[in-house]
C-alpha cells in the first residue's frame, strides 16, 4: 500500500500501488508539480504545520529586499502589492530565483522589482490576445458539433447514449447537463423549460451555447463515430485525431487566461498533438516538441491554423507576434519558441 499524504491536514488517504505517483497536486500560481507517493509515507507520523506569518505591505517590501530584490520606488511597489498581491506576484519573481538549495540571497543579481511587473504586464496583455484566439476555436467548435448532432435527428439525438464510446462517461456528462439546464439563467433555457415538457432537455443548438467548453469537449470527444468526429472537425481545418487533443489543451489554456493565471512560461501537462498536414502548419510547429511539460509555441500555432480557418481576415496572427517580440526579458525559449519562429510559414 502507498500511503499518500493529504495537504490540508485532515489525515492520510490509502491508495493502491502504482507505477506512476498516487497522486498529483499542481500550484494555480506557481505551476509546481507536487507528486505524493511511497517518499511522503515518511511524513505520516508527523505533522507539519504551516507557521509562515502574514506580512504588511511595507514588511513584504523589506523581505524582498532583504533577500536582493532591488526596489527603487516604495509607494510603487507598495501599489502592486495592494493592488496585485505579493503571492499572484511571487509567480513571475520565481523566474528570477536562484534554483533551490543556493546558499545566499534568493534573487539573482540584477532582479528588480521593476522586472517582475513588466513581466506581469507582458504576460497580462498575452492572456488577453490568446483569450482572443480561443475564442474562435471554441465559437466554431460550438457551432460545428450543434450542426452536426443536429441533423442525425430532430436536434435531440445527442441523447443517444449509442453514439458515445464509453456509457459511464456518457452519463456522467447527461447528470452535469441536466443539472445545468435545471438551474441555468439563460434566457432560451428558461422558455425552453418553461413551454416544454419533453424530452426534458434542450436540443443539441441550444445546450452547446448553454455548456462550459470543458464539457463541450467531453461530449465532442467521447463520441465514438470517428467519421462524426471528423465532421464535426472539418470546419476548423484540422482532423479529429489533432483537434481532441488540441480542444483539451485550449481548455486548459483558456481556463489560466480566465482566472489571471501565469500563461507566458507555463508547462502544460497535457501537449497538443503535433500536426502532419497542412504543410504551412507543419513547418511552423516545432515537431521535437512532444513531451509534456508543453510550452505555450506549439498551442499558439494550432490555436493560429484554426483562427486562420474560420475567420482568414483575422489579425491575430500578426498581433501575437508583435506582442511576442515585446518580452521584457527576451526569453523566448521558455515559452516554446524555436529561435527561427519568426522565419516559419506563418509567421513570416
Amino acid at each position: 500500500m502507498v500511503w499518500v499524504i493529504a495537504l490540508l491536514g485532515i489525515g492520510p488517504y490509502v491508495s493502491i500501488n502504482r507505477t506512476r505517483p498516487a497522486s498529483v497536486r499542481k500550484d494555480m500560481h506557481t505551476g509546481r508539480v507536487f507528486y505524493f507517493s511511497r517518499l511522503a509515507a515518511k511524513a505520516c507520523c508527523m505533522t507539519r504545520t504551516y507557521s509562515k506569518p502574514a506580512l504588511t505591505w511595507q514588511q513584504q517590501i523589506a523581505h524582498l529586499r532583504a533577500n536582493g530584490m532591488q526596489i527603487d520606488d516604495d509607494a510603487k511597489a507598495e501599489y502592486w502589492l495592494r493592488h496585485v498581491s505579493y503571492y499572484r506576484l511571487s509567480a513571475y519573481w520565481l523566474y528570477f530565483e536562484h534554483p533551490k538549495g543556493h546558499q545566499g540571497v534568493r534573487f539573482r543579481p540584477g532582479t528588480s522589482f521593476d522586472r517582475v511587473t513588466a513581466l506581469y504586464d507582458f504576460d497580462r496583455i498575452l492572456r488577453r490576445l490568446v483569450m482572443r484566439g480561443t475564442e474562435h476555436v471554441e465559437v466554431a467548435l460550438r457551432g460545428s458539433w450543434a450542426y452536426q448532432l443536429g441533423l442525425i435527428g430532430d436536434g435531440h439525438s445527442y441523447l443517444d447514449a449509442g453514439l458515445y464510446s464509453e456509457r459511464r462517461e456518457f452519463h456522467a456528462n447527461l447528470s452535469k447537463m441536466a443539472s445545468e439546464t435545471g438551474w441555468s439563467r439563460e434566457t432560451y433555457i428558461k422558455h425552453y423549460r418553461e413551454a416544454y415538457d419533453l424530452p426534458a432537455l434542450p436540443p443539441a443548438w441550444m445546450v452547446a451555447e448553454m455548456m462550459s467548453f470543458g464539457q463541450l469537449s467531453r461530449w465532442y470527444s467521447s463520441l465514438a463515430d470517428r467519421s462524426m468526429r471528423n465532421r464535426i472537425a472539418q470546419p476548423l481545418g484540422l482532423p479529429e485525431t489533432v483537434l481532441v487533443p488540441l480542444i483539451r489543451h485550449v481548455t486548459d489554456i483558456r481556463n489560466i487566461c480566465a482566472h489571471h493565471g501565469r500563461l507566458w512560461n507555463r508547462g502544460f501537462l497535457i501537449p497538443p498533438k503535433i500536426a502532419q498536414k497542412p504543410e504551412v502548419l507543419k513547418n511552423t510547429l516545432d515537431q521535437t516538441a512532444t513531451q509534456a511539460p508543453a510550452k505555450l509555441y506549439n498551442g499558439a500555432c494550432l490555436i493560429g491554423h484554426v483562427v486562420k480557418t474560420v475567420a482568414p481576415d483575422s489579425t491575430w496572427l500578426a498581433d501575437l507576434a508583435a506582442h511576442v517580440s515585446t518580452h521584457p526579458e527576451g526569453d523566448l525559449a521558455s515559452m516554446g519558441f524555436p529561435a527561427n519562429w519568426h522565419q516559419r510559414p506563418m509567421w513570416a
